[in-house]
C-alpha cells in the first residue's frame, strides 16, 4: 500500500472525492473510523489547515501515525485512539468524514453523534454500507459487478487492514434515520454497493 496520497483504489476510496469536494483551505477535518488514515492524508494534501484521525484500534493509530510520518505538514496531522460515542472532548470540525464505519456504531447514535461534531455551517459526509432494500438498491448492485471486474482490472484492488463487518440496516432504514437525524442531507444510493449522505450544518 502506498503511503502518502498515492492511488489506492477500492470500494471505500473510490468515494474520497466526495468527502473532499468544496473542502475549504484552513478547515478543520476529521475522518471517523481513520483505520490506517489515507483519507486524512488526502485531507491535508486538499489543504485542510487541521486533520484529526479518529480510531478505536490503537493498531490502526499507531499505523496511521506511521505512514504520516514522513508526510509534509505532518505536525497538522493528529491521530487519537477513541470511539466517536464515547469521546468526551472531541469538539467540533468543518469537515467530518465517516467512511464505512457508521454501521459500526449504530445507526441512529451514530448520526447523533457526527451530527454533534460538525460545527455550524460545516459538512458532513458519510460514506457507508447497508443492505438492499429497493429495487434501485439491487440494480446499482447488479450494475456494480461488470464496473468492479473492469476498476478492478485497470486499477487494481487495495485490501486496507481495518477490521470489517457486515451492515444490519437496510438503505431504506438509513434513508429514513438520515432525514430525521440531519434534516436537510441529501441521501444517495450508489454504486460499489455503498450510500453517501451529505449534510450541511445550520450556521
Amino acid at each position: 500500500m502506498a503511503s502518502g496520497v498515492r492511488s489506492s483504489w477500492n470500494h471505500n476510496t473510490h468515494f474520497h472525492p466526495v468527502v473532499l469536494r468544496g473542502l475549504r483551505p484552513g478547515a478543520t477535518a476529521v475522518d471517523v473510523g481513520c483505520g490506517e488514515g489515507l483519507l486524512t492524508r488526502r485531507m491535508l494534501a486538499a489543504g485542510a489547515g487541521h486533520v484529526t484521525g479518529l480510531d478505536s484500534s490503537t493498531p490502526m493509530i499507531e499505523l496511521a501515525r506511521g505512514l504520516a510520518a514522513g508526510e509534509s505538514r505532518s505536525a497538522a496531522l493528529d491521530y487519537v485512539v477513541a470511539d466517536v460515542l464515547d469521546a468526551a472532548q472531541l469538539g467540533t470540525f468543518d469537515l467530518v468524514a465517516c467512511v464505512a464505519t457508521l454501521h459500526h456504531l449504530g445507526l441512529d447514535r451514530g448520526l447523533e453523534r457526527l451530527r454533534d461534531v460538525t460545527a455550524p455551517g460545516g459538512r458532513l459526509v458519510v460514506v457507508g454500507l447497508a443492505r438492499p432494500s429497493s429495487p434501485l438498491d439491487r440494480t446499482l448492485g447488479a450494475w456494480s459487478v461488470p464496473l468492479n471486474r473492469v476498476a478492478m482490472a485497470v486499477r487494481g484492488y487495495w485490501e486496507h487492514p481495518a477490521p470489517v463487518r457486515d451492515p444490519d440496516e437496510t438503505y431504506d432504514a438509513v434513508r429514513v434515520a438520515a432525514a430525521r437525524t440531519l434534516p436537510g442531507s441529501m441521501f444517495r444510493s450508489r454504486l460499489y454497493w455503498r450510500y453517501t449522505i451529505e449534510w450541511q450544518a445550520p450556521d
